[in-house]
C-alpha cells in the first residue's frame, strides 16, 4: 500500500523545501492551481473576518466605557446641584434666623441681666486664664492678652455659673463631697461647705474613702465637686471608677474628659475661687429655697472692698 505524504493548507508536502514545492506546483494542472487559489482566498477571508471582529469588540468596549463615563459625570453633576441647592437653603434659613433674632432683640430691647455687675467679674480675676489653652476649653476663650494670657468670655462665665448652680441644686448637701487641694481655694471652699452643710476635703484628699469599703473613713456620695482636674485628680479618678458624677472648676489649661458638669474660670487665684464659691452658695440657697442666709462676699474673699478692676 502506497504511503501518502502529509501536506499543509496549500497542498505543499511537509518536509519539502520551498524550491521543491515550487517545482511540484509547476507540474500541477489547472485544477490543482484553482484549489490552491481557493484555499489562499479562504485564509485571507478568515483573517479579515477575525480583524473585523477584533475592531468591533474594541469599538464596543470604547462605547461602553464612554457611556459609563457620561453616566458617572451626569450623577456627579446632579449631586453637585443638590449640594449647591442645600447650601443655598441653609444660608437662606440662617439669614432669616439672624434677621428674626435681631428684630426680636430690637423690639424687646431686653438684655439678660448678669448675676453680679461686670466690675465684680473683673475684680475677682475669674476671667483670666493661663497661657495654655486646651481644645476642651477653647470655646470659652474670648481672646489673648498682649502678655499671652487667655481671657474668658465673661458672658459665657455668667451663663455657665448659672448652669453649674442648677446642676449642683439637684443634690442634697449630705450627698455632696467638695475637694480642694489648692490652698488658694481653702477659704472659699470651707465657707461654702459650712454654709450649705456638705462635706469638704482641703489640703489632701484621703485616698480610697469612696472606693474602699474596708476603711473606717469610707464615705458615700452622689456628687464629687473638685476645684482642679489636675490637682484633684485622685478624687476625680475614685469618683469616675465607681460612676459618681464629677463637677469641676476648669481653667484654660484643663481637660474636662469624664466631667458631668464644668464651671469655666480661673482656678488658680484665691479671689477668683472665693468669688465662684460665693456665687454658688448664693444660687444654691435660692434654688433649694433653704431657710438660711448667704454670707457676704467679704467672707469668701479677703480684702474684697479694696480690690479694683483693671483699667
Amino acid at each position: 500500500m502506497a504511503k501518502t505524504k502529509k501536506t499543509d493548507d496549500l497542498g505543499t508536502p511537509q518536509g519539502e523545501s520551498p524550491q521543491q514545492s515550487e517545482e511540484l506546483r509547476s507540474k500541477r494542472g489547472p485544477r490543482e492551481e484553482k484549489k490552491d487559489v481557493a484555499i489562499e482566498a479562504k485564509l485571507e477571508a478568515e483573517e479579515e473576518k477575525s480583524e473585523l471582529k477584533t475592531e468591533k469588540k474594541a469599538e464596543k468596549v470604547e462605547k461602553i466605557s464612554s457611556a459609563d463615563k457620561k453616566a458617572k459625570l451626569a450623577k456627579l453633576l446632579e449631586k453637585a446641584k443638590e449640594l449647591e441647592k442645600g447650601v443655598k437653603e441653609a444660608k437662606e434659613i440662617s439669614k432669616e434666623e439672624v434677621k428674626t433674632k435681631a428684630k426680636e432683640a430690637k423690639e424687646t430691647g431686653e438684655k439678660k441681666e448678669m448675676l453680679v455687675p461686670i466690675e465684680d467679674y473683673l475684680k475677682s480675676s475669674i476671667y483670666l486664664g493661663t497661657r495654655v489653652i486646651t481644645p476642651d476649653m477653647r470655646k470659652y476663650v474670648y481672646r489673648r492678652r498682649a502678655d499671652g494670657l487667655a481671657v474668658f468670655n465673661t458672658a459665657l462665665l455668667d451663663e455657665k455659673i448659672r448652669e453649674a448652680a442648677v446642676y449642683l441644686s439637684k443634690f442634697e448637701p449630705k450627698d455632696i463631697i467638695l475637694v480642694c487641694k489648692r490652698e488658694a481655694g481653702w477659704k472659699g471652699a470651707n465657707k461654702f461647705a459650712e454654709t450649705i452643710g456638705c462635706r469638704v476635703f482641703t489640703k489632701k484628699y484621703p485616698a480610697g474613702i469612696l472606693t474602699n469599703t474596708n476603711l473606717v473613713t469610707f464615705q458615700e456620695a452622689e456628687l464629687v465637686f473638685i476645684c482642679d482636674p489636675w490637682l484633684d485628680k485622685n478624687a476625680m479618678a475614685d469618683a469616675l471608677r465607681i460612676k459618681i458624677p464629677v463637677m469641676s472648676v476648669c481653667d484654660t489649661n484643663n481637660y474636662n474628659t469624664g466631667m458631668a458638669q464644668i464651671l469655666p474660670g480661673n482656678n488658680k487665684s484665691a479671689k477668683s475661687l472665693g468669688f465662684i464659691f460665693f456665687l454658688l452658695t448664693k444660687l444654691y440657697i435660692q434654688n433649694k429655697k433653704l431657710d438660711i442666709k448667704a454670707p457676704p462676699i467679704q467672707e469668701f474673699v479677703d480684702d474684697w472692698d479694696n480690690l479694683q478692676p483693671p483699667q
